[in-house]
């Protein structure tokens, strides 16, 4: 796969856990060199004792990207995963903080944009480049208590779109990737920490996505010849079908 499209590395942010580190797993075996993006450098110091030589940590908060390409050291990046998010709370917006609302919209959409915008020139430069942005069927369906989250994965789902125009015959594929749930440390800080109440909330009843279901994907679509781009997939498990209806009565009550 990498000598007919000439990809050699990639950029996973969020590479520490969960789906990032599924992924980062997966483009290794596949033979690309990965650099893998997370706040805490002993987690990914973790993951590279795991995964060996080929998977380089660099330690960054997503959200600064000129600490991100320093830690990159000048290399080309020809795969860019902007996996990274963060889900500040689950409650109705008019009950979120101001920094609540702000940090969701930073992490899940600002900071893909500015990764794409640094990384994007080069992968045109060089006529060769993927580029997966994962969002949620939280920004396509009503997930109740996730205002912000869904108007940023519903913004960075229409990027795609308008990157799809702008790139057309750059040799630069654009994916958009929206995972249904996925058993991961997500939520954690919605359930305030509390693992098992998240198990038994979220995971327990119905069968949830695996992070390597998502690395599986992201391969799937890396691996088709140059020319076709699967620009845009949405992975549910078969237990889950999003969205629903809801009436209130006329008093409001």
């Amino acid at each position: 796969m990498n000598d007919d499209k000439g990809y050699r590395s990639a950029l996973v942010t969020g590479a520490s856990r969960g789906i990032g580190a599924a992924v980062a797993r997966r483009l290794l075996a596949g033979g690309l060199t990965v650099y893998g993006v997370a706040r805490s450098a002993e987690a990914l110091a973790g993951v590279a004792a795991e995964l060996g030589e080929r998977f380089i940590p660099c330690p960054a908060d997503v959200r600064d990207t000129d600490a991100i390409l320093a830690g990159l050291g000048g290399a080309e990046i020809d795969v860019l995963v902007n996996n990274a998010g963060g889900l500040a709370s689950v409650r109705p917006l008019v009950e979120q903080t101001a920094e609540e609302t702000a940090e969701t919209i930073a992490l899940n959409l600002t900071a893909p944009l500015q990764l794409m915008r640094r990384l994007l020139p080069g992968m045109v430069a060089r006529r060769r480049g993927h580029v997966f942005n994962l969002t949620s069927t939280a920004g396509r369906s009503v997930l109740p208590g996730t205002t912000a989250y869904a108007a940023a994965k519903a913004g960075l789902s229409q990027a795609c779109h308008v990157l799809r125009y702008d790139l057309a015959g750059a040799g630069v594929r654009i994916t958009e990737l929206a995972p249904a749930r996925v058993e991961t440390d997500f939520y954690l800080s919605a359930f305030a920490g509390d693992r098992e109440a998240l198990r038994q909330k979220l995971y327990t009843t119905q069968r949830a996505l695996s992070p390597e279901d998502i690395a599986q994907t992201i391969w799937a679509a890396l691996s088709l010849p140059p020319h076709a781009d699967l620009s845009e997939i949405v992975i549910t498990s078969t237990d889950q079908a999003a969205g629903g209806q809801m009436f209130a009565a006329r008093d409001g009550s």
